[in-house]
C-alpha cells in the first residue's frame, strides 16, 4: 500500500490545546464520541475513542503509544479501514490526518452512527 503523501504547506504542528482556535483549524470539525479500531502496520487492532471528526482527519484517545508520522487504520463500525497518518501526540491523545479527505455523505454518515 502506498504511503500517503502530503505536500507543502503540510508540517506536523505541536498540539497545544490552549492554543487551538477555530481560525487555526483546516477543516470543520465536529465533536464526537465513538468507539472504533485503529491498527499500524504489522500490529494487532486496539480500541480508541474518537472525539471529534472532519473530512482530513480525526481526534482520538487511546492508552496505546502511537508516534508522529506512524501510517495508522481507523475502522468505525460498519465501514472499511480508512488510512490516516499521526500528525502530533499529547500523552493519550492523538490527532491524524486521512490519507484521502472523507467524501461529505460517508463524514455525515459517521456523525449520525456517533450519534446513536
Amino acid at each position: 500500500m502506498e504511503q500517503p503523501i502530503f505536500t507543502p504547506p503540510f508540517e506536523p504542528v505541536p498540539y497545544d490545546s490552549g492554543e487551538m482556535n477555530d481560525e487555526s483549524r483546516r477543516a470543520l470539525r465536529k465533536a464526537v464520541k465513538m468507539r472504533a479500531h485503529l491498527r499500524d502496520r504489522g500490529q494487532t487492532r486496539f480500541e480508541i475513542e474518537v472525539t471529534d471528526l472532519s473530512l482530513s482527519g480525526f481526534r482520538a484517545e487511546t492508552s496505546f503509544t502511537l508516534w508522529p508520522g506512524t501510517v495508522v487504520w481507523l475502522t468505525l463500525p460498519g465501514l472499511a479501514g480508512l488510512e490516516a497518518v499521526v500528525a502530533w501526540r499529547d500523552k493519550f491523545k492523538y490527532g491524524c490526518a486521512f490519507a484521502k479527505p472523507l467524501h461529505p455523505a460517508v463524514f455525515e454518515h459517521i456523525i449520525a452512527l456517533s450519534q446513536r
